[in-house]
């Protein structure tokens, strides 16, 4: 392993494979919190930062040992890496919403006299439901459309069509702030479920919210991580060289 204490969360996240669940099982924010040292985020998680070294090390060497050779997700084309994310993370959400939102009407109804944390969950959530739910509308009529068509463009040595939002680091930065923004909403339901942990006299709907949220909270990090750490930087750079080609062919 190459990468240091000083090396972004991203470039681990991006480099070593399944890092992302390590991260995951130690609070590490990789998605939102992907720019920051790995030192500065051990920091922020009261973490040893040699313990942390050393477990990134041990998972890549168990990685190499069973990897079959298959291409991860992240090495894919920009196509075929939106589609996944359509597919996986954007279908799950949607399926998810209308079942938590039910779920924590009912618990709640029940529940949130006793407990009134469920009432902040529920808050958060239905803030957090909206916000997505208008952030995947936009990235799947507007933002992604235009990464496949340059894809393609480019694959065809050709110079993209500059879109009605100039240039793509626009609308990827309004993403990047919806994305903090869910993550905050994320980081507040899991202080006021003390991380997800049901009381002792919890009834099975509780608990089956509980272990709901804590799972979609899971593929939340991940989606925001292709995204932030694999597609927006290279569709940012792939749109960056294919206007210098252009600019260069039209002075030759």
């Amino acid at each position: 392993m190459n990468l240091g204490p000083t090396a972004t969360v991203r470039e681990f996240a991006t480099t070593i494979p399944n890092a992302t669940r390590l991260f995951e099982q130690l609070g590490i924010d990789y998605c939102c919190g992907g720019n920051r040292p790995l030192s500065d985020a051990c920091a922020r998680a009261g973490l040893p930062i040699a313990t942390v070294l050393q477990r990134l090390e041990e998972g890549e060497s168990d990685q190499k040992q069973r990897s079959s050779g298959a291409p991860q997700v992240e090495a894919s084309g920009l196509t075929a890496l939106i589609d996944h994310i359509i597919t996986r993370h954007h279908g799950y959400v949607k399926q998810e919403i209308p079942r938590l939102r039910q779920l924590l009407k009912k618990v709640v109804a029940v529940h949130g006299t006793g407990h009134p944390e469920l009432m902040v969950i529920q808050q958060n959530f239905q803030e957090l439901a909206a916000e997505m739910t208008s952030h995947m509308m936009k990235e799947e009529n507007v933002l992604f459309p235009y990464v496949v068509e340059m894809e393609q463009a480019v694959q065809q040595g050709k110079a993209p069509r500059r879109p009605m939002f100039g240039a793509i680091a626009k609308p990827i930065h309004m993403m990047e702030l919806e994305h903090e923004s869910s993550g905050d909403a994320l980081k507040r339901m899991r202080e006021a479920s003390a991380g997800y942990a049901p009381p002792e006299n919890a009834c099975f709907s509780y608990r089956t919210l509980y272990a709901a949220l804590a799972e979609f909270e899971a593929d939340m990090h991940q989606h925001v991580h292709l995204e932030n750490n694999i597609l927006f930087p290279r569709a940012v750079r792939m749109e960056e060289q294919s206007r210098e080609a252009a600019a260069a062919g039209a002075r030759g």
